[in-house]
């Protein structure tokens, strides 16, 4: 049976191969976004929301509820909105921080609030944590201290919510996108996950068959080829 599919971050290179995993899945995915709607194209037809600034709460909760109303309903919400900063302790900003716990921690809270009472009975939701939210090196403190949160959220959500929706997390660790490619030119992409590994076990998490699986934070993090 085909879901009806939320999707946050989907301007995104995570996002863009979660949307499309969906859709191949035979899925409805609405996508709501921070700006215009007419620049992000997807294989398959997808509601995209904009104007979705989902670190506001108030903001967060008209995304959740315009992209359910375009799917006359919602099964499933995958959080993948977030950002990421390299910076160490001794001379970073407390900026960092805030811009951190905002893009990473409140969008996702902002939307799992709102989808807690607003998935359908048998719903999923999906968080995108990191593998740097448990074992953390330098420079990435913020960023892993606000993925940490989101590992967190996770389970005490899925606590909250047992018996209606599950609520779930896969912890990436480096990913094979243009930008790591990028800030990373001596580092080898072998080694890293693509997206569209993440995306297939973000799809099977939400799916029926993951039906037994609650609150896990589920390692994503073996190289592996588009």
């Amino acid at each position: 049976m085909a879901q009806r599919v939320i999707v946050t971050g989907a301007r995104g290179v995570l996002g863009r191969a979660v949307v499309e995993a969906f859709l191949a899945a035979g899925h409805r995915v609405t996508a709501p976004v921070r700006g215009d709607a007419s620049s992000v194209a997807f294989s398959g037809e997808v509601a995209v929301i904009d104007g979705a600034d989902l670190s506001d709460p108030a903001a967060a909760r008209s995304a959740f509820e315009r992209a359910k109303a375009a799917l006359g309903g919602a099964d499933v919400l995958v959080n993948v909105a977030g950002g990421f900063t390299f910076e160490m302790i001794s001379d970073g900003s407390p900026a960092a921080w805030r811009e951190m716990f905002a893009m990473n921690l409140e969008t996702c809270a902002n939307l799992s609030r709102v989808a807690a009472s607003g998935l359908a009975d048998g719903g999923a939701i999906v968080n995108v944590g990191s593998a740097a939210a448990t074992t953390a090196g330098a420079g990435m403190a913020p960023y892993a201290a606000s993925k940490a949160g989101v590992a967190k959220l996770t389970e005490s959500l899925a606590a909250e919510l047992k018996g209606r929706v599950r609520v779930n997390a896969v912890l990436p660790s480096v990913m094979d996108t243009p930008r790591n490619r990028s800030d990373m030119p001596d580092a080898d992409p072998a080694a890293w996950t693509a997206p569209a590994a993440v995306a297939d076990a973000i799809v099977f998490l939400a799916s029926p068959q993951a039906r037994a699986i609650n609150g896990a934070l589920v390692p994503v993090t073996n190289p592996a080829s588009a």
